[in-house]
């Protein structure tokens, strides 16, 4: 591969999208994508040198990354926090001070108003991607968020190009039914 830093510019954030559109978290999702050229970068002299091959590779990569992670995550067993019994806390957990909560109650309403819109947004959205079914899901965002072309999908999935043209609208149809009282257009 010739230019790995270019094509690490243009398929990077695509990818990021992608993987937090489908559930990932941001930094989840970045680590992913790191991990994802390194396996690429391993296997250059391996690799066709063009974009849309790398491409291709590099959402196959990234999605069998996320697929481990989330295994390997299932399970494991995570704790709010864990104490030292002799730390003298005996796992009581501090009260704001009189200043802290007056500075609370000092901060903009609409700030809080907007982030709990977008979290309200983003919770709504991954609810309805999970709604969908796995080759519907993946291929709306492979072509929505991922910006890869139907060719690009259809080599990548194995099916045809009409048959990833209908699944990209269906999942807009279901989108659009499960997210109706949003008022959105897809």
């Amino acid at each position: 591969m010739k230019d790995m830093e270019k094509l690490y510019k243009s398929i990077a954030p695509r990818l990021t999208n992608w993987l937090v559109s489908s559930g990932s978290q941001y930094d989840e999702a970045c680590d992913i994508v790191q991990n994802t050229f390194l396996k690429i970068w391993k296997m250059r002299d391996d690799v066709r040198d063009d974009a849309s091959s790398v491409s291709g590779l590099a959402f196959t990569i990234a999605r069998n990354l996320r697929k481990n992670l989330v295994r390997d995550n299932s399970r494991l067993t995570f704790v709010g926090e864990i104490r030292d019994p002799d730390d003298g806390i005996g796992g009581e957990t501090e009260t704001p001070t009189v200043g802290m909560t007056a500075h609370l109650d000092a901060l903009p309403q609409q700030r809080e108003t907007s982030q709990s819109d977008t979290e309200y947004l983003r919770k709504r959205l991954l609810e309805a991607f999970a709604k969908l079914p796995p080759i519907l899901r993946d291929a709306y965002t492979m072509f929505q968020v991922g910006e890869m072309s139907v060719r690009d999908i259809a080599n990548q999935t194995g099916v045809s190009e009409n048959l990833v043209k209908v699944r990209i609208f269906r999942a807009k149809e279901k989108l659009k039914t499960i997210l109706a009282d949003l008022h959105v257009t897809f």
